[in-house]
């Protein structure tokens, strides 16, 4: 059961939202474009999974969808408000894990937690940091030194880094990258968990395998184009096949 330290903040507490919504985005750096007019909608307690090759933008959009990056034209939407120009109350409910997990391999895991609880401000530091390290497992290793941890283990340390602060919005980019069958089984039941209490999850991955155990809803990802991946009748590896095979078909001049 969920204590009352992860429970998501009420409307009252923060800037609080049911739903991430982009509207015709396209994100340009120079005159490279990295996503072209992608419009996408995902609520609360859903896992919206994103599948594509590296360069494909799947970065981007979570840097866009984390208010690191501002789109270039477009608009994204937290709830029923269009922001232009996010402030701490939004940024507050946002939780990012990207491909460097952000932690101190000189500290132990439970400095690790404290120091970032205490940067967000949490009170109740010690007693977050040890709900933390139960969540991850490794309570019983939360004197140790991350520099000595396994990858799975840094990653289960940093998921609940990320999650400290009880975003509603978690972006996740490739967490399952470099995972044994442990680790990521143990990752796979931590996003259940997420889930049922109400995230709204993004998660960018190129594991077809896990993804068809999570997602509830996945998109393609090609040169900064979104495709919709449908999952009835076939997998998504086979659906990313036909969508691959199509885009590369040559088109009839009319």
């Amino acid at each position: 059961m969920a204590s009352s330290l992860h429970q998501i903040p009420t409307t009252q507490e923060c800037s609080d939202f049911n739903r991430v919504v982009f509207v015709d985005v396209s994100k340009y750096f120079g005159r490279r474009r990295a996503l072209a007019h992608v419009s996408l909608e995902c609520g609360t307690g859903e896992i919206l999974g994103f599948l594509g090759g590296n360069g494909a933008g799947k970065s981007t959009l979570l840097a866009l969808a984390g208010t690191i990056l501002a789109p270039s034209s477009g608009e994204i939407r937290y709830g029923a408000e269009s922001v232009r120009e996010p402030g701490p109350a939004l940024r507050a409910n946002i939780g990012l894990l990207s491909h460097d997990f952000q932690l101190y391999p000189e500290l132990t895991a439970r400095e690790n937690l404290e120091f970032f609880a205490a940067l967000y401000g949490l009170d109740q530091v010690r007693d977050r940091s040890d709900e933390a390290l139960r969540s991850a497992g490794l309570l019983s290793r939360g004197d140790d030194f991350v520099g000595g941890f396994s990858r799975g283990m840094k990653q289960r340390v940093a998921l609940e880094r990320t999650l400290l602060h009880a975003p509603r919005l978690v972006l996740l980019d490739e967490p399952f990258a470099g995972l044994d069958e442990g680790s990521s089984s143990a990752l796979v039941e931590r996003l259940q968990v997420l889930k049922s209490e109400g995230r709204i999850i993004f998660l960018a991955t190129h594991d077809f395998e896990v993804a068809e155990l999570v997602l509830d809803r996945a998109m393609l990802l090609r040169a900064g184009r979104l495709l919709p991946l449908s999952r009835a009748g076939e997998s998504l590896r086979a659906r990313y096949r036909d969508s691959m095979q199509r885009e590369l078909k040559p088109r009839r001049l009319e």
